[in-house]
């Protein structure tokens, strides 16, 4: 990657010493005591408000500097991630109180898809700030698109979307940067679990060792289902998790064959938010983390302990 960005001190810490290059620092609000570190870290600053831009500013001095804003328009298909919900706190959207902001910043940040492969939804956001924020867009340097855009996704039209891209930058003079985490992630990791028993109570029910609400979380906070492969045949068992929670549940599967204690089963898209979000719900074991080279072997990043579930309590 050429960069990273982040939405709090530890993770820009972790995109300068993990990946280097162009690394972006955005939070919702930064505090007095951590904004020298964040600045010391990072390239760019964007701030959320201008409140928090007239207040530390000053103190990132060296740094390009950026503003969050909010095109109150999006793509998110869930009020909870929709950065454009009613009374969001995501980003300044009064150009008047934009426009005064300009002596103080070389770019903004505009975050608002999510899930979006949609390539006319993302044109027609565009459109829409190319309209309301033209003005200020002529006195930028660069501007953020943000991430949720999954062009790696099966037939997107990337020549399209490189083509629109570039006509945005050439019309208002501007460097574009995108965020494609979800870009890079999606697809990329799985969940391996086993099956240790099988209860029957209306339907057969398959509990493996791992939990959603440990290990794969936004499927409880989104109320999904996962997503297993294969998923067919004439055999349904709803996969359940190994919490207490009575709806640990990843979702309800078809199989080729009757299911049996031992049997190994894999829940696709296991990375990016879920993976960031486990945590030590019941003491259940952390998943083991490994990777499958080029050449299909797999070799062991990292294993959890009791002492790692233990640290994290006290």
């Amino acid at each position: 990657m050429d960069g990273t960005t982040s939405s709090s001190l530890n993770e820009v810490r972790l995109g300068r010493e993990k990946f280097g290059g162009d690394t972006h620092a955005y939070c919702v609000a930064f505090s007095d005591g951590e904004i020298d570190e964040v600045a010391a870290l990072c390239d760019t600053i964007i701030f959320n408000s201008l409140s928090q831009l007239e207040r530390f500013a000053g103190r990132a001095e060296g740094r390009k500097i950026g503003l969050r804003i909010n095109p109150q328009v999006s793509s998110s298909r869930f009020e909870l991630a929709d950065p454009a919900r009613a009374h969001s706190r995501l980003g300044e959207w009064d150009i008047d109180r934009i426009r005064s902001a300009l002596p103080a910043i070389s770019g903004i940040m505009i975050h608002c898809h999510c899930d979006n492969d949609s390539f006319p939804s993302f044109c027609a956001i565009l459109d829409s700030i190319d309209e309301r924020f033209g003005p200020v867009l002529t006195h930028l340097a660069w501007v953020s698109l943000g991430g949720g855009i999954h062009f790696t996704g099966e037939n997107y039209p990337l020549e399209e979307f490189a083509d629109r891209l570039k006509a945005f930058a050439s019309r208002w003079g501007v460097q574009v940067y995108l965020e494609p985490g979800e870009a890079v992630v999606t697809n990329s990791t799985t969940l391996e679990v086993t099956v240790l028993d099988i209860v029957e109570n209306g339907k057969h029910l398959a509990i493996v060792d791992a939990s959603t609400e440990a290990h794969m979380l936004d499927l409880l906070t989104y109320r999904l289902s996962a997503r297993l492969h294969p998923d067919e045949g004439p055999h349904r068992y709803v996969v359940c998790g190994q919490s207490c929670l009575a709806g640990d549940e990843f979702g309800e599967f078809r199989f080729e064959a009757p299911l049996q204690v031992g049997d190994r089963l894999s829940i696709q898209d296991a990375g990016g938010y879920s993976m960031v979000k486990k945590n030590w719900f019941n003491g259940l074991k952390m998943p083991s983390i490994a990777v499958r080279d080029l050449h299909g072997k797999v070799g062991l990043i990292r294993s959890f302990s009791y002492a790692d579930y233990c640290n994290s309590l006290s």
